[in-house]
């Protein structure tokens, strides 16, 4: 039975029960983990629910429906990565998550709860700048790295016309404003559900200056 403190579901998340259990199992597997690789930071699996899962879940809701394919880079714990691929296999079952992380540790806890949560994604344990050209039509990072380097990343990997959603807290002006010495593209924010200081990037058209 899920707990209902730490799973409830507010109304912007609109997703299935199923769909709700299988967040509930992901945040079980990174929790049972955890102790032995450090995915995340322990004082924050207290309110991991918050910050960890629904942080993540709001990323779903920019990405387009004719997505077919999404790479997450610096993906550790499956946040936002796993969590997209869950809520896609009810509301977008013909998209694709390829997951990127570095260190070999957390890419087996990625490979391994795909497999027990039934996800078809590709777990790629290479650094992002390594990985051949993945041609995703929308990319994603979660606390990886500065909107400067993100950036490149999103350059590198995105199809022609593809976005780069990246939630950021209450820097994202700071890097916003620094990202675009370096960079032009055009850019939404929007309102974090789950910070009040932060905000959804969306970025399209990135190019160098």
């Amino acid at each position: 039975m899920m707990d209902i403190a730490r799973g409830v579901a507010p109304d912007w998340l609109d997703v299935s029960r199923e769909t709700l259990v299988k967040l509930d199992h992901l945040l079980s597997l990174v929790e049972k983990w955890n102790p032995a690789i450090n995915l995340v930071a322990q004082g924050s699996l207290a309110d991991a629910w918050q910050r960890h899962v629904l942080d993540s879940a709001q990323i779903f809701h920019f990405i387009p429906p004719m997505t077919r394919k999404v790479a997450d880079f610096g993906s550790g714990a499956g946040f936002p990565g796993l969590v997209l691929a869950i809520m896609a296999q009810a509301a977008l079952p013909s998209l694709r998550m390829t997951l990127v992380e570095s260190d070999k540790r957390k890419a087996t806890f990625l490979s391994q709860a795909a497999q027990q949560l039934a996800l078809s994604v590709t777990v790629l344990v290479n650094r992002a700048e390594s990985v051949p050209p993945l041609v995703a039509d929308v990319v994603t990072a979660r606390a990886l790295a500065p909107l400067n380097s993100l950036c490149g990343i999103a350059v590198r990997h995105l199809v022609l016309g593809g976005i780069a959603v990246f939630p950021k807290g209450g820097q994202a002006a700071k890097e916003l404003e620094e990202a675009a010495a370096h960079w032009d593209f055009q850019v939404h924010q929007a309102q974090s559900q789950t910070d009040p200081t932060g905000r959804i990037l969306t970025l399209k058209s990135i190019q160098n200056v």
